[in-house]
């Protein structure tokens, strides 16, 4: 006797008899690469993008070719679209031997060119911006269904990206967002077009997203803004950003917070109160100057002036003494002079920055200074550019000399240094965000990303610090948390621990995003 189980369209069916179960072939997970272009935020989109896909049952790829590649991009430089469009080229050939591959394209390139990629480049298969990055898996399943390529752009956020499932790409340390968009009319940034105004998250669930990540063992956070000290301007409290500050205080086991970025406008004195006096925020400030020039930083419309601007740094270091000050400089502002480039040298001689993200101006379409007179030559950019860097080189180094003898407390990351095959060393994060290259001693064990070391800087360099113990006793460990979520992530993805007690052991890169001395 047997059974047939018919579809409904067959109608009931009497039969009976005994089946061998048959087992329907399983078609294996599509593989997916995220590629990132651009700034934190784009980062943390990133992993948005992979947390999206993973739950729609993709699985990132272990390997060169992936089913899905996605491009996360930026229109803040000029050659963005080159970049952009020089890797979808390279893909195209690998597309047409993979004919079920697809490409998507989103982030703020995709926001601003929108058609004009789908015109240059026909075998992307979904674009999407800014505003809509959860629509990435429906468009990807709607590009494949209609054999078609698929457009979205969204002019307003749809929902808050936060609420997104995320694909952290770090287990020790990661990115919280606490507003997106932008109210500032720059007149060399795009970004405000391309984001739109900000809005900002509920404090209630920012914390409540923190204290997840610590729960899962991280013990860093990094608050993320287009300005992030204007945070509670939509809900009109001044104060707003200071007081999550001291509330990430009061989280047991995050024994990091970072923010970026700052605008020097808003930068008010109860953020660096909140600073001094939260344990856990550490003692680093990045904070954009741009220009030195008061007439560039009119140009530019920065709500602030250079005696401003020095003087938040003189409040921030007679607070916290051993702050390490960042800053991002853009050199050949159109109608820039030789005076006012002066003038930009004068600050960072002044300012004694840790690390400067310098850029030659770049001409964006869409933006007010696209469209201003007197737009330098590239010679005479190009020759301000290297003494700007030649300065803040040896200014940097400078400041780093200063750190030798010091003893520090070093976050280690998965990543190492260039040479770590021929040194032996690991690398990790001071708290003021300084680059450690360290060594472990022989019979001392091998801390593991998450862990923590405190050593004593034995070598500076401009961009870097070195740390090289001469015996256990100058060598200390302490074991985390986030060192335990190390662990487990590797042996969830089939993955070895770092073996404890061998020195020169090198982690798993997990794609955390490095922070370069300048851009060239």
């Amino acid at each position: 006797m047997s059974l047939t189980i018919s579809s409904p369209a067959d109608g009931p069916s009497t039969s009976l008899a005994p089946a061998t179960a048959v087992v329907p072939e399983t078609a294996p997970a599509r593989t997916y690469q995220v590629r990132t272009f651009g700034c934190q935020m784009n980062v943390h989109d990133s992993e948005r993008m992979s947390g999206m896909l993973e739950a729609a049952g993709y699985v990132r790829s272990e390997g060169e070719l992936a089913d899905v590649v996605v491009f996360n991009t930026c229109a803040v430089r000029e050659n963005a679209d080159n970049k952009l469009y020089g890797n979808l080229g390279m893909l195209r050939p690998v597309k047409d031997a993979n004919p079920g591959m697809q490409i998507a394209v989103g982030g703020c390139l995709a926001q601003k060119d929108r058609e004009t990629i789908l015109a240059k480049a026909p075998w992307v298969d979904a674009v999407f911006g800014t505003h809509n990055v959860g629509a990435l898996p429906a468009l990807l399943d709607r590009a494949r269904h209609n054999n078609e390529a698929q457009l979205e752009i969204l002019e307003s956020l749809d929902v808050f990206p936060s609420t997104l499932p995320t694909k952290r790409d770090s287990v020790y340390s990661g990115w919280v967002s606490i507003s997106v968009g932008c109210n500032n009319t720059c007149t060399f940034c795009i970004v405000p077009a391309l984001r739109g105004k900000e809005k900002d998250r509920r404090p209630g669930d920012i914390l409540a997203e923190i204290q997840a990540l610590v729960d899962d063992g991280a013990i860093e956070v990094t608050l993320l803004g287009q300005n992030v000290n204007s945070y509670g301007v939509e809900f009109g409290d001044r104060q707003a950003f200071s007081k999550l500050l001291r509330a990430c205080g009061e989280i047991p086991g995050l024994e990091r917070v970072r923010f970026t970025s700052p605008h020097p406008a808003a930068f008010t004195d109860d953020v660096i109160d909140a600073m001094a006096e939260t344990p856990n925020v550490m003692p680093q400030l990045h904070m954009p100057l741009q220009s030195g020039s008061d007439k560039v930083l009119r140009d530019m419309r920065r709500s602030y002036r250079s005696t401003k601007f020095l003087g938040i740094l003189d409040k921030v270091r007679e607070k916290i003494p051993h702050a390490a000050i960042s800053t991002d400089i853009i050199v050949g502002f159109p109608g820039e002079t030789e005076e006012d480039f002066q003038a930009t040298l004068d600050v960072v001689e002044q300012s004694r920055f840790a690390t400067a993200f310098t850029f030659q101006y770049s001409k964006r379409p869409g933006t007010p200074a696209a469209d201003l007179p007197d737009q330098l030559p590239k010679a005479v950019v190009q020759e301000r550019f290297e003494r700007l860097t030649a300065l803040q080189d040896r200014i940097a180094a400078e400041e780093n000399a200063r750190q030798l003898g010091r003893r520090v407390e070093v976050m280690v990351t998965a990543q190492s240094g260039r040479k770590a095959g021929e040194t032996h060393r690991l690398s990790g994060r001071a708290r003021d965000q300084r680059l450690v290259h360290f060594s472990v001693p022989a019979g001392a064990e091998t801390p593991r990303p998450g862990d923590l070391v405190t050593v004593t800087i034995t070598e500076a360099a401009a961009f870097h610090l070195v740390a090289d113990p001469s015996s256990v006793d100058e060598y200390q460990l302490r074991r985390s948390r986030a060192g335990d979520a190390w662990d487990r992530s590797q042996a969830d993805s089939c993955g070895a621990p770092a073996p404890a007690g061998k020195a020169g052991a090198t982690g798993v890169s997990l794609g955390m995003p490095s922070l370069p001395i300048r851009a060239r």
